[in-house]
């Protein structure tokens, strides 16, 4: 019985070990995809790199190598446990230098000497017996040959390194959590205090400690499968407050981020490999031969788990990061989600209709013009009869005065087509948003009673398709101009959870200063797009700027007409000298700046005058947004300048 029970929970040490590799590794993976500038992220990543290093040599050894090949990797895996603990003292002083207490230069350099010391003890374990000593040995419960490691004379001292940089680890990242001022940041800078703790009492080399072999006995496996349990859950604990470091998304979303990862990523792979160690041992399954069935049975299992997974993530988000009035926004963020659409999407659906009017009466043409903005303009259309752009604009002031006096008509007669008005729903909405245009089969309109109530049919299916096409433009629009304004704000998020940094700590670093720039210029390009009024506009941090507060004498102390003013100079300061051309290389910035946004002309119409691709049109409309935002990031560093000279 005790043989039995002995192989089983060898098997389940197997598993553990393997399912903490998967775990670490993975956890890895997603903190340094999510931001590798941030230093948080950067030093976890060598704390997770020991712990996945350390049992994949478990893992290693489990798997019946060579004698010499077991001794080997016996000693390979001390570079995961030589250089745990100096990674806890390196990500517990990037956790202090975050809150506002970066390092004066004496606890970098005695990292530095810590990593010395490291690599002194994972040459020691390589190609000495001074650390370790890997003893064969014939364990009671199973076959096979097996090696342990004995301690060597140097274990003491790793044990007092081990043991003092554990304490100073616990001890920074405590003076880190004092310094945090929201409770929020100061939970989980307890919950780091603690977790840190566990992957290094489950990567010590405990049993060089009981003596060799000790860790084969029913005792030892007991406590090594109850020690990797803990390590797994762990490190579930101490990836949770991770993630929240350095990244300028709200809390939300990383929780749910997280979870999803967690649970498609790393439950999956232990899932599969589960399946696969214990399912192996066995020879036939239902009959089966098992190298046969377990491929199938693997796969089965996947599917069926992320089955599972799609049914059970909006319950556990629900309830595990969407508490209270959170549901509900989340309920009515998820519902706009889903029905929002492309404006191809609306386009299909025009065309769609059009396509069945044509069916219906017999005819080669139908389109739909949009009023919504200052021109007419075909959004969709069916066959080959429609006007061009110019003769749209030419008409549109007579075309809309015939379709506000032909209310009454369903269709009135316009040139050789049959029109008729889409009105919209919206409250307060008077004039047309678009017209529906439809081939005349006839000088004057012939519609029976019955042709009359189906087109009303499908009048008012494209009057709804473009009533919400307006609807989602103006909340895209809204959106473009508020999104920057939010980035920013979630950007001074850590400003205002850590207690300030000293007067002496260094000047920003790099990272930080070109992800206010991209800031800076995502504010010039929704100010440019709203120039004529929106929020990109009336809501920008721009008008913050000591340039637009210059501007306001001689505007009403209107800032709106300030920052638009600076935009205008920032643009005219892209003029190249000379005679302009709308096809000279030199002048295509300042055309483009000229044509789409102080004009407000469309894309389309832009790249004819302009002759270049839309592609072409928008790569190089960002390098002309790109300008002007420089412009005025050397205009308002003179200014603040000038202001500090002016104060001396």
């Amino acid at each position: 019985m005790e043989n039995i029970l002995a192989q089983l929970l060898g098997l389940l040490n197997e598993t553990l070990a393997s399912a903490i590799v998967i775990v670490a590794a993975s956890m890895l993976l997603y903190n340094l995809t999510r931001n590798l500038r941030d230093r948080v992220a950067r030093t976890s990543a060598l704390l997770l790199g020991c712990v996945t290093f350390t049992y994949i040599c478990d893992v290693l050894v489990s798997l019946d190598p060579s004698p010499g090949t077991y001794r080997s990797i016996l000693r390979m895996q001390w570079i995961g446990i030589a250089f745990l603990p100096v990674a806890m003292i390196h990500l517990s002083d990037a956790l202090l230098a975050t809150t506002g207490l970066p390092s004066r230069g004496r606890r970098r350099r005695v990292i530095r000497v810590l990593y010395l010391i490291s690599a002194v003890f994972v040459l020691a374990a390589a190609f000495t017996n001074w650390l370790i000593i890997p003893t064969q040995i014939d364990p009671e419960y199973f076959q096979g040959i097996y090696f342990s490691v004995q301690a060597g004379p140097l274990f003491a001292v790793y044990c007092i390194y081990f043991a003092i940089a554990t304490a100073v680890a616990f001890i920074y990242v405590g003076r880190a959590r004092k310094r945090c001022l929201t409770r929020d940041t100061r939970r989980r800078m307890g919950y780091l205090q603690f977790a840190l703790l566990t992957p290094a009492l489950g990567i010590f080399p405990f049993s060089l400690l009981i003596g060799a072999g000790q860790e084969y006995s029913l005792i030892g496996l007991i406590l090594v499968n109850v020690a990797n349990i803990i390590v797994i859950l762990s490190l579930a604990f101490l990836s949770y407050p991770l993630s929240f470091f350095g990244s300028d998304i709200p809390d939300r979303v990383v929780k749910t981020d997280l979870l999803r990862f967690f649970l498609r990523g790393p439950m999956t792979g232990v899932l599969a490999l589960a399946m696969i160690l214990y399912f192996t041992p066995a020879t036939r399954i239902l009959g089966i031969p098992v190298q046969s069935f377990l491929p199938f049975a693997v796969v089965a299992a996947v599917l069926l788990w992320q089955w599972f997974v799609a049914l059970a993530l909006p319950v556990l988000e629900r309830r595990l990061v969407f508490i209270g009035e959170d549901r509900e926004h989340f309920a009515r963020l998820q519902e706009l989600s889903e029905r929002l659409l492309t404006r191809e999407d609306y386009v299909q659906l025009l065309e769609a209709t059009l396509a069945s009017i044509c069916e219906y009466l017999r005819v080669s043409t139908a389109f739909v013009i949009s009023l919504i903005e200052t021109e007419p303009e075909i959004i969709a259309g069916i066959g080959p009869l429609r006007p061009n752009a110019t003769s749209l604009k030419a008409e549109a002031e007579s075309l809309r005065d015939l379709l506000n006096n032909a209310e009454e008509a369903p269709l009135v007669v316009w040139q050789s087509f049959w029109v008729a008005p889409l009105k919209g729903h919206r409250e307060g909405q008077s004039l047309p948003v678009g017209i529906l245009a439809i081939q005349a089969r006839a000088a004057v309109i012939d519609l029976t009673e019955d042709d009359q109530q189906e087109l009303a049919k499908f009048v008012y299916r494209a009057d709804q398709t473009l009533e919400d096409l307006m609807v989602q433009t103006e909340i895209l629009a809204a959106l473009e101009g508020l999104l920057p304004q939010m980035q920013l704000t979630s950007r001074t998020r850590e400003q205002i959870e850590y207690l300030p940094p000293r007067a002496d700590a260094p000047a920003i670093s790099l990272p930080e200063d070109a992800k206010a720039r991209a800031l800076f210029n995502e504010q010039v390009r929704a100010a440019l797009r709203h120039y004529w009024g929106g929020p990109g506009l009336t809501n920008s941090r721009l008008l913050d700027l000591t340039i637009v507060n210059n501007a306001l004498y001689g505007r009403e102390d209107n800032p709106t007409n300030a920052l638009r003013a600076v935009l205008i100079k920032a643009i005219e300061a892209q003029k190249p000298d000379g005679e302009r051309k709308l096809h000279s290389p030199e002048w295509t910035l300042y055309n483009i700046l000229e044509l789409r946004f102080i004009k407000g002309e469309k894309v389309k119409d832009v790249g004819l005058k302009l002759a270049m691709s839309d592609a072409d049109l928008y790569r190089k409309q960002r390098l002309a947004i790109d300008a002007v935002a420089d412009t005025l990031w050397e205009m308002e560093n003179k200014a603040r300048n000038g202001q500090a000279e002016a104060h001396t």
